[in-house]
């Protein structure tokens, strides 16, 4: 942690939880302008983390009939899915959900790039994008690949999963989110902000330098921005959740643990495609090999100002969750390394 702050990170937060022991740290600081230091207990954006909630909601209504992985996305959303080669007709929910269903990611659209993650962010922070808006522009894009015939991480893949369980279920994917799990778990520092740009306290201030990309270097002698406060719908389904370590670390815990989904949903879950040695890819979980040969599983999570990753043991036992509050440069992954492979 310390390593990533002599590197240029703000402030590094990690909770690191073994059974009933826990351990806090910190390193840096939680605001470059008075100086103060981040807390264990501060909220931060999640990132793609949300991707894990929402999985674990569509599994859940899966297993209750609502829905089935084998529906396709049109059978939810006829005529959403189509334009420049896509077809909503030939793509299923679970290829949506583990990103074989080559539809494009708004997130790569230079325009969007330019407007959310380069220096006109700061006229645009408090824009609302919609589901609806975002699909139209993955549209405008041919598709990654064919339906099956490939792996690419897509954030439209979560936008359109967020519009099919509001579709099969009647309620919109955070209050299914809020009904099902973290009202059940009382994972009280977790919120879905909808359109809210304002974060929640305790919490710190968050940094980009708007250099057009996420996690892209930051040049030495370029700005530093705080980003803290914007409009976090332009990541919706794919990205809106505001919560803390530890209570990422007992989601995580709990669904690796079987509490929250029945065993054939979390087999679904735990199925993943293999996409580089040591990495893969279920229904919103990622399972990696580290160093030490450890397998964990979690997902990683960036967005303006924050670099979140939350990892666990197969088995629930052990969960580590780390936060960066600078969106340039600095490994994460060290964190959970030495968290996992320390013994």
């Amino acid at each position: 942690m310390d390593a990533a702050v002599r590197d240029g990170v703000p402030g590094v937060v990690a909770v690191a939880e073994q059974g009933r022991r826990v351990w806090g740290g910190r390193s840096g600081v939680a605001d470059l302008v008075s100086g103060r230091k981040r807390g264990v207990h501060d909220r931060f954006r999640v990132g793609s983390i949300t991707k894990t909630f929402v999985a674990a909601v569509v599994l859940q209504m899966a297993a209750e009939g609502k829905l089935s992985l084998d529906d396709t996305v049109d059978h939810w959303l006829p005529g959403v899915v189509k334009g420049n080669g896509h077809d909503g007709k030939r793509i299923r929910l679970r290829q949506v959900l583990n990103h074989t269903g080559g539809i494009y990611s708004y997130t790569e659209d230079e325009g969007f790039q330019r407007q959310e993650f380069g220096t006109d962010f700061l006229r645009h922070r408090y824009d609302t994008w919609t589901p609806e808006r975002i699909v139209r522009l993955a549209m405008t894009h041919k598709p990654d690949f064919a339906p099956g015939d490939g792996w690419h991480y897509s954030d439209t893949d979560y936008v359109l999963v967020g519009m099919v369980i509001k579709k099969a279920g009647g309620r919109s994917y955070a209050d299914e989110i809020e009904r099902r799990i973290l009202r059940p778990l009382r994972l009280s520092a977790t919120t879905l902000p909808g359109t809210s740009a304002r974060m929640p306290k305790p919490s710190g201030r968050a940094y980009s330098k708007l250099t057009g990309s996420l996690s892209g270097p930051g040049e030495a002698g370029r700005p530093t921005y705080d980003v803290t406060e914007f409009n976090p719908s332009l990541a919706g389904a794919a990205g809106e959740i505001v919560s803390s370590a530890s209570d990422l670390n007992r989601f995580y815990r709990a669904l690796l643990s079987g509490r929250l989904l029945k065993p054939r949903q979390f087999k679904e879950m735990t199925t993943g495609v293999p996409v580089v040695p040591g990495f893969s890819y279920g229904l919103g979980l990622m399972k990696l090999k580290l160093s030490c040969g450890t397998e964990v599983w979690g997902h990683s999570g960036g967005i303006q100002g924050s670099v979140s990753e939350s990892l666990v043991a197969a088995d629930g036992g052990r969960a580590v969750t780390s936060n960066f509050n600078g969106d340039w440069g600095g490994r994460i992954r060290p964190v959970a390394e030495a968290e996992f492979c320390r013994d």
